[in-house]
């Protein structure tokens, strides 16, 4: 049985591959590498809906002397072929190639998003709507659609996305006027950003975002500063959710003196609460390939959202948990722990919050609201 606190919702082996999208073009064995970082919301009935990233990658990528990654085209899905000695395999979500002069990648799976409905409570899974699933639908996104965020607005749904395709790496918007059928706006963002978290709510009289750009290149801060150069969260203003502005007030920057220092990014989209507007967010500690992941918690004031007031960057709000995914063990490929909160409702005395474990499944987090301040 679950545990009160923490569960697995949903797991690689709770998808129904012959229903997939990819079934439109590709003849070849496929499995869920991993059904994770869900996005989440409260439907008009009560119940919660997941917005399930789920990862379907070719069994054998390769054949002979060549690795193959899956593109989708307006015809369907095909796939693209590359010499085995001119990549590099290390990382078993993707392969590099070495002759490059930028760091350029390739993929042996491509993500679509499979809305999951559950009770109100989170503890049941109520139907899976496979009809409702969303998948690339322009060049921009050949290479997938990936890591849902949700934030409900004046009664409208604002889902943002994570696009993936050689032309470029975006974030997209899909709105709902109900919470399950969406419809794609396009490219919001046009820069390799992963973490754009709509606040739920709008402060000031405005949307607002959090925001994480990345680049090739950071400029250290002066060696007295509390703060390590890199990524970091940022915010950006908006009239209409379509046409952003950043905001020239820093967010949140990685501190020195935290084991997540890394990198960090957003991780569910910001609620209003008597304490401010709380952010779960994600840090990472360099490790081995990927790194460890876990998330932490921040508060921004709630007169003006653009102003941070409160961060524990020091104790982990959730940490991967091996108990959980030991029933599914056999099906873990990353070498480093890694959770990565992606969405929040309110449950009462709690928040409940969804989260991606290992990259492989949907884990349900239930905390106390009195924790946080």
């Amino acid at each position: 049985m679950p545990s009160n606190r923490d569960y697995l919702i949903f797991t690689p082996d709770d998808v129904d591959l012959s229903r997939s999208p990819l079934r439109r073009g590709i003849d070849v064995d496929t499995y869920v590498l991993g059904a994770f970082n869900p996005g989440m919301t409260r439907l008009p009935s009560g119940n919660l809906l997941l917005m399930v990233r789920v990862a379907e990658a070719l069994r054998d990528p390769v054949a002979g002397d060549m690795v193959h990654a899956i593109r989708w085209t307006a015809d369907g899905y095909v796939l693209d072929a590359w010499p085995l000695d001119a990549v590099d395999m290390a990382d078993p979500r993707q392969f590099a190639l070495k002759a490059s002069r930028h760091r350029m990648l390739a993929l042996t799976s491509l993500s679509w998003l499979l809305p999951v409905e559950l009770d109100p409570e989170g503890r049941r899974v109520v139907d899976v709507h496979y009809d409702h699933a969303i998948e690339p639908a322009a060049t921009w996104q050949d290479y997938g659609v990936e890591d849902a965020r949700i934030s409900r607005i004046d009664g409208r749904w604002y889902m943002t996305t994570c696009s993936v395709s050689a032309e470029r790496h975006s974030t997209t918007l899909h709105t709902s006027d109900d919470g399950l059928n969406y419809r794609l706006e396009g490219i919001i963002l046009d820069h390799q950003n992963k973490d754009m978290l709509f606040f739920e709510g709008k402060p000031q009289g405005r949307f607002l975002a959090l925001t994480r750009p990345l680049g090739e290149v950071y400029f250290a801060y002066p060696p007295g500063s509390d703060y390590v150069g890199g990524p970091s969260i940022n915010l950006a203003s908006s009239p209409d959710a379509l046409h952003w502005k950043p905001v020239e007030a820093p967010g949140i920057r990685a501190r020195k003196g935290s084991t997540s220092a890394m990198k960090v990014g957003g991780g569910t989209p910001p609620v209003l609460t008597d304490k401010g507007w709380l952010a779960i967010w994600h840090g990472v500690e360099s490790r081995e390939t990927v790194g460890v992941y876990r998330s932490f918690w921040a508060l921004f004031d709630r007169d003006d959202a653009t102003r941070l007031i409160a961060i524990d960057d020091a104790t982990p709000l959730i940490e991967a948990d091996p108990a959980l995914t030991a029933p599914i063990a056999h099906q873990m490929y990353l070498p480093t722990p890694v959770v990565f909160s992606t969405g929040i409702v309110d449950a009462g005395d709690d928040w409940l919050i969804a989260s991606g474990e290992a990259d492989l499944a949907c884990r349900m987090t239930r905390i106390a609201k009195g924790e946080f301040g």
